[in-house]
């Protein structure tokens, strides 16, 4: 089994490290024909706007977009939940639009409004799970089929549909590697962690 983690640009050696303490091989994915031997993908946070001319620059925005729609397990965070998006709120910037979700992005303010808030995330457990948000975008409306899996301020930061998996925050700048394994368990990946 292994995960690709988008490598253009954010956060993706944290999420390698989150996923290798749940002992799955991880490769950092730059080139269309890497995405083949992939079981799933983490598309990680930075800047959504560049991420999407990246995206389209190395020819993996459709590639990406057609195995999602054909089944692939899709993490995304932050930005990354932003490129699954069907709909962002005043903007027409490249996506993948597979989730049916729309967004607001940098929702919460800039950079120096970024904060920590534990988040009662019910599919990880009790125990609540620390979200650190960064320019952060929520989750302004789902479809039907898009189940809601954490919200802070009634706003929503967490949603699953089908094989897709995105959240508002970062849960790879956190030693809290939860949300990764139940991510794994979305790919049918038995996970090793601790």
């Amino acid at each position: 089994m292994l995960v690709g983690v988008l490598a253009l640009q954010g956060a993706f050696r944290e999420h390698q490290k989150a996923l290798k303490a749940c002992g799955v091989n991880t490769v950092q994915v730059r080139k269309p024909e890497q995405l083949d031997e992939l079981n799933a993908l983490v598309i990680p946070g930075g800047e959504s706007t560049t991420m999407g001319k990246l995206l389209l620059q190395f020819d993996l925005l459709d590639a990406i977009a057609d195995l999602g729609r054909k089944g692939m397990p899709i993490f995304g965070t932050c930005a990354g939940l932003i490129m699954l998006a069907k709909d962002i709120i005043g903007s027409d910037q490249p996506r993948l639009g597979l989730m049916d979700i729309k967004v607001e992005r940098n929702a919460f303010g800039r950079q120096v409004f970024s904060f920590e808030s534990e988040l009662d995330i019910p599919p990880l457990g009790a125990k609540p799970f620390q979200g650190i948000f960064i320019r952060a975008p929520y989750v302004v409306d789902v479809g039907p089929g898009v189940d809601i899996w954490a919200e802070y301020d009634s706003k929503i930061v967490c949603v699953k549909q089908d094989n897709l998996l995105a959240a508002a925050f970062h849960p790879e700048l956190t030693d809290d590697i939860r949300l990764h394994r139940k991510f794994l368990d979305i790919v049918n990946i038995e996970p090793k962690c601790i």
